[in-house]
Order: C-alpha cells, then structure tokens, then sequence
C-alpha cells in the first residue's frame, strides 16, 4: 500500500471513529423504543433537513447518478434529477408539517405502518403489518446497495477482497446504529451531509482543472451524439444517439413522485420538534437537493472527459468514478492524500446516511409493527429495546447477504426500491392526510396493489419495451391511486371519529 493509501486510509478510519462514537454518545438517551426510532421527536429544523437528504440521496448521489452521466450523457440523470428536485420541495411543502400533527393526533405513531392503522382504526392491525412486510422486502435491498458501495469503494481503492471490505463497512454502519438508534442516525447524517457536500465540490474542481476548463467539459461532451442534450440518450457503444422522448422524460420525472412514500424521509418529518420550524427546513433541503445533483450530474460529464484527454482510463463500472478521480488526487502529495480521504469519507457517508435511517426503518416494521403489535403486544420497554436492536443486526445480515454479488448495480437497486415504496405508499400517504372520504379497505387495496404492479412491471410488462418500457414507479403510483379512490367509495365512508380527528388535523397550522 502507498503512503498516498495509507493517509486516505487514515483519514477514512478518523471518520468511521467519528460517527462510532456519535452512536455511543447518543446511546445514553434511548430510554424507550419512541426514542429509538424517533428520536423522541426532538430534532431541530437544520438536521431535520439535512438528515433527510442525505438519508435520501445515499451512495446514488455520488456514485449512481454520476455514473449513469458519465455513460449516457445528461437525458437520464438531468430528468431524474428534475423530477427529485420537484418531489423533494413538493414532499416538504404539503406532506411535511400535516404529517407531523397526524402522527401525533392520533396514538402519537412512531411508525409509518402504526400511523396507517392509527389513521384507519384497523384494530386488527392488518394494514400496519402488511406495510411493515412491504419495508422489509423493499428496504433489505435498498440497505444491500448501500453495502455493495462501500465494498466497492475499498475493493477499487486499497485493492482489498470485496466481501471483507463490504461486511467491515457493513459492522460500522450497523454499530452506532444499534448504538444511538434515530438520534444517531440524523446527528451522524447531518455531519455526513456536509462531508458529502465537500466531496462534490472538491471533484468538480479538481476534474475541470485537470481537463483545462469548464468550456474544454462542454466541447468534450458536445463532441459525443447526444451526450449534452435533454432529449436524445447517447449509446456509447455505437457511438450515436437515439430519441428521448416526452414518455422517456415522464418516466424519470416520476421518481419525485417516490418521496410521498419514502419511510426514512417521512419519519424525519414526524421527528422535528417545532413544526413551524418545517419551513425552515425545507428551504435549507430544497438548495441542498438542488446544488449537490447538479454538482454530481456534471461530475459524471466531467469525468468522461478526463477519460478523452487520457487523465484516467475508461471505466469498466462507471460508478466508481469518484473513487477513480480520488485516487488521482491523492498523488499530488500530502495534503492533496488527505483531501483525497475525505472525499472517500464523503461516498462513505453518502452510503452510510441511507443504510442507517434503512436500517432502522426496517427494524422497527419488524420489532413493533409484526413483532410487538401481533405476537408480543404485552411487551415492556426494556424488552422491546432489545428487541429493537436485535432486529438491526438480523436485517443487516441480510444485506450483507445480498449485497455479496460485487456486479450489482447501486443505481438499479436503489430505483427498485424507491419505484416499491413510491408506488406502495405515495399514494396512501397522500390520501391519508389529505382526503377525509379514504377509508381502511382503500387504504389496503390500493397499498397491495401499488407493491404488487412494481413487481409485475418490472419484470413483465417492462421488458416488452416500446411505451411499455418506461419506469415501474409511474404506472404503479397511478394503479395505487386509482384502487384506493375507487374501493373508498364504493365502501363504508370512514367513521364519525375518523371524520372527526381529519378535520381536527387540517385545522392545525
């Protein structure tokens, strides 16, 4: 190993101790499973955004979404970015504040499964564990991907074996998790968030640099068919461009739609403290959001033409080329091994701010909303901590099983898994807090039936191509709304008590 390594190496271990120690710290404050998973809804309006989205953005920020640019051009990361910039403003402006007064109003959940029950008095608890089992088969993978990043990271840099280097990756992520629970998890992702950032910014300046200047990225890009253009896709195989249509954009604009029903996001929306801080909030999330895709889009374009001028070489797995450019930095000396570090740290954190808020999401779906709801209801507090944590390290081992195959592609998980929880729960979000008519059976007609069209979308209907093959996330969202809607009314209207507490929480400002 090079000095160069073992000073990047340093300053990634420096991190990795860091945000350890934020979970020790942190771990003296659980005293029930409320502050586990929700941190006791204590969060201040800065880390309540920033831990949103850097929950949100995960390793895709800085490896998927680049990578796909570096590839393709701008088409499929520009709409997709668009699409999640609108989703994520929308998500702050009208789901934020109104989620937060329901879960509160009715039985203080702590879940999203316990609020869907609590919201439709499902006595039975069919919806919130059959949400719950949703969470799990949708987040496993999701926190899979995130292991499969930081085994790539490592495997590419230091050369080391994919498998250790993602379940060492894996024991540090799961550690403070299990440590610090939610308050953990946020604190350590709104630091995360600003290391995340750094990274970015520090890639984009040192690429261009490297290729001599912005406009010699632009004529690189300009050069290649398509490659700079909204509405046609570069094919770097032939070397030519194809057509991307007002379909291909709707697709990708979609994936905003996914926020409605993204249980890491919305849990951090149920945890801030001050409601009229939201505002707040959601202006620091909706630059942030802005400004980091545009910075990683172009890093995947600059890239590419530090490919042409021969700085790096092409890319085999165009999603490490932060990693690759790192490794570049790093030798020109010291100082510059050390900023290269912290650049590796960023992608770390990029990864681990998703798999924990993951990690934690699916645990508490298995622990209180199976676990504690249908098979323990008599449950204590003590017990269901440990409960709580037990479940953390099962899922994990889980993805770590999964995440074993070092092929797998962060951006193709992770879409799947957002098209799942966008299309399961988007919709019954919205209709929950927003129409008083949406009853129980609606509710789990249209949740079932979001998950389900996923899964037959993805792997039926998608693969025939044409108009067909457009994202699983749109087609689902719509089928789910639709069922919803229409079981509702042809159904009992909700109660009296419901239409009650609806119209208590829309008053609320």
């Amino acid at each position: 190993m090079t000095s160069a390594n073992l000073i990047m190496l340093f300053a990634i271990l420096a991190y990795l101790a860091v945000v350890v120690g934020i979970g020790a710290v942190l771990a003296k404050k659980n005293h029930t499973t409320e502050d586990f998973y929700l941190g006791g809804r204590k969060l201040g309006p800065f880390v309540t955004a920033m831990s949103a989205e850097a929950s949100d953005m995960s390793s895709w920020l800085l490896m998927g979404l680049p990578g796909v640019a570096y590839v393709t051009g701008l088409a499929d990361a520009a709409w997709t970015a668009i699409g999640l910039a609108v989703g994520t403003y929308v998500n702050w402006l009208i789901v934020a504040k109104r989620l937060r007064f329901y879960t509160h109003a009715c039985g203080n959940a702590t879940t999203l499964p316990l609020f869907f029950s609590n919201r439709y008095r499902d006595e039975k608890k069919i919806l919130s564990v059959i949400a719950a089992v949703l969470i799990i088969i949708f987040f496993v993978p999701y926190t899979a991907s995130g292991f499969a990043a930081c085994g790539k990271l490592f495997s590419s840099l230091f050369g080391w074996d994919y498998i250790p280097a993602m379940v060492i990756s894996a024991i540090v992520i799961v550690a403070y998790t299990t440590l610090g629970g939610f308050l953990a998890a946020s604190t350590s992702d709104f630091l995360q968030s600003i290391i995340m950032t750094i990274a970015i910014i520090v890639v984009f300046g040192f690429g261009i640099h490297n290729v001599g200047s912005f406009g010699a990225v632009v004529d690189n890009a300009r050069a290649m068919a398509g490659y700079f253009s909204l509405t046609q896709i570069h094919d770097p195989v032939s070397g030519t461009a194809s057509a991307y249509g007002a379909l291909n954009i709707a697709s990708m604009l979609a994936w905003g739609l996914g926020y409605f029903g993204m249980p890491h996001v919305l849990l951090r929306f149920m945890a801030i403290e001050d409601a009229k801080k939201l505002e707040l909030s959601r202006r620091v999330a909706s630059i942030w959001v802005v400004i980091s895709m545009t910075v990683a889009i172009f890093i995947g374009v600059v890239g590419n033409a530090m490919t042409a001028v021969g700085s790096i070489p092409a890319l085999e797995d165009s999603e490490t080329i932060i990693i690759t450019i790192a490794d570049l930095i790093a030798t020109h000396g010291v100082f510059a091994a050390l900023i290269a570090g912290v650049i590796l740290a960023g992608i770390l954190a990029a990864t681990m701010s998703t798999a924990d808020s993951q990690l934690l999401a699916a645990s508490s779906s298995a622990s209180q909303n199976i676990l504690k709801e249908v098979f323990m209801k008599d449950m204590d507090e003590k017990t269901g901590m440990r409960v709580a944590r037990v479940t953390v390290l099962l899922i994990a081992v889980i993805g770590m099983f999964i995440a074993r195959d070092s092929n797998s592609s962060v951006f193709q998980i992770v879409s799947f898994a957002w098209a799942g929880f966008g299309a399961s729960f988007g919709p019954l979000v919205l209709l929950a807090l927003f129409w008083k008519r949406s009853n129980l059976p609606g509710a789990l007609a249209g949740m079932v039936s979001g998950g389900v069209m996923v899964f037959v979308w993805k792997f039926l209907v998608r693969p025939m191509g044409g108009v067909l093959g457009i994202y699983e996330l749109l087609p689902a969202f719509l089928v789910a709304l639709a069922v919803n809607v229409a079981v509702s009314l042809l159904t009992a209207e909700p109660s009296r008590e419901i239409q009650e507490e609806f119209d208590q929480v829309a008053s609320m400002k």
